[in-house]
């Protein structure tokens, strides 16, 4: 009993450490990511938006094979470690490229901040895993993540104060959030002396099989969570076009810009933190799992009819809010839950396909479905027309849903078994 108590001590103060950690990791992104929108717009315009999303997404793509070969070598703290110096250097260099050639300089800047955001969450996630035991991870999994919504809050609301009350500019954001990774560096390098990130044997670990996209192949109930799932990346750059090209016309000030979308990131994270608190458990509790995934299209629905009446930057963020608020709450809830009645190997597999490429895959469709209605000639759009491509996704996305609701509880109870 004595040693029982102690392992939940020792776990749940490793989670409050964890919490921490997580929430400087994205109160750093925070600082550099409504800079980086804001910088795009100013040297590049809202036009070339759908472009850079592609590249991005390629980008992420190469590096990620690359980024999982290094961890294979390494420990996670190792990697922790090195990462957060490598991009406190590489945030400073591009603070300098920035004062001397800001319009090439913001293009490879826009994809760091992509690639430091997935890295950086990514890493935290596998040195959680790593250290958790299986207990463990379903105990305090829902407040370590609650770490980074928080992050989101501050780390918005406290780059518009920087910006509003100091003598800072945007670019200087870049100086902030290398400090925030500075403190996690020496956070991380703390905790490892002190034993608090040793990692739990391999065996102990649930294993990670190849599988990757053939895990899908043949089974329907796994392909209507990928179809789900990539459905709400498809309709995201339609979403995120629209309301920076209204920021862009409504905000012609760099500074004054990016004070609004710090403002609006940090609104974002507020609500995507009181749905997932408040909402969540009372839909999964009374209408259901896949019901609550509903909600995310439906509300989609709603504003972006709203949006192609009434092409305003209130609706526009209401519209965005409505889709990546509850993307990050209940739709994320939702879909680990999903994963329930399919044996661990096989969700790793189909996990990793989905969160590491097919998502990346999918928004740059969703990019090339954007530039064919609204630049590339004879089809183009208006903006708020544009909201007519987004009713489409969602009718398709509902009616995925729809049929994943059925598979589900058909499914729930029995464990679903993959064969490659």
């Amino acid at each position: 009993m004595a040693e029982l108590r102690s392992h939940s001590c020792f776990t749940g103060n490793r989670a409050v450490i964890l919490f921490l950690n997580f929430f400087l990791i994205i109160l750093a992104y925070y600082q550099v990511k409504s800079a980086s929108r804001s910088l795009l717009l100013e040297y590049w315009g809202a036009d070339n938006l759908p472009y850079v999303w592609i590249a991005s997404a390629l980008v992420l793509g190469s590096f990620i094979g690359v980024y999982h070969r290094i961890v294979e070598r390494f420990s996670r703290l190792s990697v922790v470690l090195s990462s957060s110096l490598l991009f406190i250097i590489l945030m400073l260099g591009f603070r300098l490229a920035l004062s001397m050639i800001p319009q090439a300089a913001i293009l490879g800047f826009y994809v760091f901040v992509d690639v430091f955001s997935v890295i950086l969450v990514e890493q935290f996630w596998s040195l959680t895993n790593a250290v958790n035991q299986r207990g463990d991870g379903r105990q305090t999994y829902w407040f370590i993540s609650s770490g980074g919504l928080v992050g989101g809050i501050f780390g918005g609301a406290s780059a518009a104060a920087l910006l509003k009350y100091t003598a800072m500019t945007t670019p200087d954001l870049l100086l902030s959030s290398a400090l925030i990774l500075l403190l996690v560096l020496g956070f991380n390098l703390l905790m490892g002396r002190w034993g608090l990130y040793a990692e739990i044997p391999a065996e102990q670990q649930t294993p990670v099989a190849e599988g990757g996209w053939r895990s899908l192949v043949g089974n329907r109930y796994l392909l209507l969570i990928a179809a789900a799932l990539l459905c709400a990346q498809l309709a995201q750059p339609l979403v995120e076009y629209q309301l920076f090209k209204t920021i862009a016309a409504s905000y012609p000030v760099l500074d004054e810009r990016t004070q609004y979308i710090s403002v609006f990131f940090s609104a974002l994270g507020f609500v995507s933190l009181g749905i997932n608190l408040v909402l969540t458990p009372i839909i999964h509790r009374y209408i259901g799992i896949v019901a609550g995934m509903v909600f995310q299209p439906l509300m989609l629905c709603l504003f972006a009819s709203g949006f192609m009446a009434y092409p305003t930057l209130w609706i526009a963020s209401a519209m965005k809010i409505s889709d990546r608020g509850l993307f990050y709450s209940i739709n994320r809830a939702s879909k680990e839950q999903l994963y329930i009645p399919i044996d661990p190997v096989h969700t790793y597999q189909v996990k990793a396909w989905i969160d590491m490429l097919g998502y990346r895959m999918f928004k740059v469709l969703g990019s090339l479905i954007l530039l064919l209605f609204t630049q590339w000639p004879p089809i183009a759009l208006s903006l708020g027309d544009l909201s007519w491509v987004t009713l489409i996704v969602c009718a398709v996305w509902i009616g995925v849903l729809s049929a994943l609701a059925r598979e589900y509880r058909s499914s729930f109870g029995t464990q679903i078994v993959v064969h490659q």
